[in-house]
């Protein structure tokens, strides 16, 4: 499967206080809402992902393919497998399409 990768032509930043207030509020049992973590800058506009799509993204450095990205964010939330593999398709087919991420042409 090929591996996913960042378009390099996007500037990107995580906001590491926000981050951290978010995983705070997560371990407490609270709500962290959609509170963006991780910043794009697309075409003069500033995008915000949350606290997943913000993880998704960092994680498509051209190192993993789709099924290890799932792989790697299943040990981080206990949430079902299934489940999280449909969101992260559907997160990652929405930023292909929009040209934010792109699979490498190599093949493993």
């Amino acid at each position: 499967m090929k591996k996913l990768q960042r378009n390099s032509e996007i500037v990107w930043r995580i906001e590491k206080r926000r981050q951290q207030a978010v995983l705070d509020r997560l371990e407490a049992g609270e709500e962290s809402g959609d509170e963006g973590t991780v910043i794009l800058l697309i075409s003069g506009m500033m995008h915000q992902l949350n606290l997943l799509g913000g993880m998704i993204w960092n994680l498509c450095d051209g190192q993993r393919n789709l099924d290890q990205l799932v792989a790697e964010l299943q040990q981080e939330f206990d949430v079902d497998p299934a489940t999280l593999q449909t969101d992260v398709r559907e997160f990652v087919s929405d930023l292909v399409e929009r040209g934010w991420l792109n699979y490498d042409q190599s093949t493993d």
